[in-house]
């Protein structure tokens, strides 16, 4: 039987995905029939996005996954009607992505090039960087977009310590977890990269507190979510002269508001969210990948934990 591919995510991103979807599902020789309106008890994948209008999964009696079109699973992973296996997006261009962005901006702050690009005021200012081996990075988050780019740091000559909730082991990097490896993960961290989840537990995890454990001058780069940190300690450890700077590409409001004094500090460099997006071409290919499981019987890429968040 033909399976039915529900496409909840919006007019914007039909438009956008349509055609990628089709193709990916063509050649992975399933079959479906892809839509934006079905017959919810007709439903056998559901494809989605925050802000669907889909928010009770109670009538998808036949259906057998949500599939999520972004990383992140927060407006959707505590949805107390959700009684199916619900697929994350792990998407190689969107890995890709974050990989140089993060890159780029941890060898911005390594390679002090900001004195550089907004000082041309005719100062001859010879002073050289250290070399990658003599600069601590840390990454909190080690799942796909974590490991990625703490994996490439350590290519490049960092010392990278890894951080996560739970324990792991990945080549080429130091990893610590738990509460006491938290804390030590700080205490090191000449450049300190944000990649976790948002969960209740990862919520202001980098307080006043966490962030008075950093050493004096030490560079926060957060692409991950932007209630990691709590706003106002942050702003207060950047005056206090504890921090050296902070480039933020996510917030807890966004577009971030133009009165947010984010915009105005000297300390703090304000990207708008992207350092990394799921890419049609390559998303498709997630997706129909775990629909050609489904129809299979083969087990589901990237299934979320109801309990850990993500």
């Amino acid at each position: 039987m033909t399976p039915n591919v529900l496409f909840a995510a919006g007019a914007k991103q039909w438009a956008t995905y349509e055609a990628p979807l089709r193709r990916a599902l063509d050649r992975s020789g399933v079959a479906a029939h892809l839509a934006t309106e079905l017959p919810p008890e007709e439903v056998d994948y559901i494809v989605y996005a925050p802000g669907s209008a889909v928010q009770d999964f109670t009538p998808f009696t036949r259906a057998r996954a949500v599939l999520n079109l972004w990383a992140g699973v927060e407006k959707i992973v505590g949805n107390p009607t959700l009684h199916l296996p619900l697929a994350r997006m792990v998407d190689h261009g969107l890995t890709q992505g974050m990989m140089e962005w993060v890159t780029g901006h941890v060898l911005r702050h390594h390679l002090g090039m900001d004195a550089h690009i907004l000082h041309q005021d005719g100062v001859w200012r010879p002073d050289v960087p250290p070399l990658a081996g003599d600069r601590r990075v840390s990454v909190l988050g080690l799942g796909a977009l974590g490991s990625a780019c703490a994996q490439m740091l350590a290519t490049l000559g960092f010392p990278v310590t890894g951080w996560s909730r739970r324990p792991k082991h990945i080549s080429g990097l130091r990893c610590l977890s738990g509460e006491g490896g938290l804390r030590q993960t700080l205490a090191e961290a000449d450049i300190l990269v944000l990649l976790l989840p948002l969960t209740p537990e990862t919520e202001n995890l980098l307080d006043a507190a966490r962030l008075a454990l950093l050493p004096r001058g030490a560079v926060i780069v957060n692409p991950g979510r932007g209630p990691l940190i709590d706003d106002d300690a942050l702003l207060a450890a950047l005056d206090a002269g504890h921090l050296g700077h902070a480039t933020l590409d996510v917030f807890r409001s966004e577009p971030l508001p133009r009165e947010h004094p984010f915009w105005a500090h000297p300390g703090v460099t304000v990207t708008p969210h992207i350092a990394s997006e799921t890419r049609p071409d390559t998303a498709a290919q997630v997706i129909a990948e775990n629909i050609r499981r489904g129809e299979a019987g083969e087990p589901f890429l990237h299934l979320v934990d109801p309990k850990a968040g993500y």
